[in-house]
């Protein structure tokens, strides 16, 4: 275990250990989305959304869909699709509390990351889940975004991580839904291969 004498409790013990960036690097961070901005999220497939209960707990969730699935309203606003999945509705329960979310959007290959902050706001308007519309189908809501920060993120943790490079992912890892919910439905084996054939099948949200 960690000695508690050697806990971080402050901004001046935090500095001591990481000195103040440079200036230039302050002048990365931009109150709207700038032409580069916007471009890469006209060109990006995958975000992360994270968001905050009252209490301060956290939830990250993953959105996807084909490049720019993310709607650009103007410079100042993001239009996020939400679609069919696991119903749980965390991260739009806390929209609702607490409307202060973030984001990064990721581009395959690309090494930088975008992040944004701001707030969101909930829409059920039909005419805007119809721009949002993917395989025929209309959104099931809209989640709007008023950005209030933004900025590039350098490409040294993707770098450190050989992300994009395939020679470093090894075998796919399989997640079994299946062992996990087959125990507590009360089945064994037969059961948990049901529930990840369905899934495999596109017949689960989970």
């Amino acid at each position: 275990m960690p000695s508690d004498a050697h806990r971080i409790e402050s901004l001046a013990d935090l500095r001591r250990i990481i000195d103040e960036p440079n200036p230039v690097t302050r002048q990365k961070v931009f109150e709207a989305l700038d032409d580069q901005m916007q471009a890469f999220v006209a060109r990006a497939p995958f975000c992360l959304l994270a968001t905050a209960d009252p209490d301060g707990r956290l939830e990250v969730s993953p959105k996807g869909d084909g490049p720019g699935f993310v709607l650009v309203e103007d410079a100042r606003t993001l239009v996020l699709p939400d679609r069919k999945g696991n119903k749980l509705l965390f991260g739009l329960q806390n929209i609702l509390a607490n409307s202060q979310v973030a984001l990064i959007f990721l581009v395959p290959g690309t090494d930088e990351t975008l992040r944004v902050s701001g707030r969101a706001e909930l829409y059920s308007d039909p005419a805007l889940l119809a721009r949002l519309s993917a395989r025929g189908q209309p959104a099931l809501l809209a989640i709007r975004v008023h950005v209030e920060r933004c900025f590039f993120h350098c490409a040294r943790a993707f770098l450190r991580a050989s992300l994009w490079n395939p020679a470093s992912w090894g075998e796919p890892h399989k997640v079994s839904f299946g062992r996990q919910l087959a125990p507590k439905l009360g089945g064994g084996d037969a059961l948990a291969a049901q529930i990840d054939a369905a899934i495999d099948q596109g017949r689960g949200d989970l």
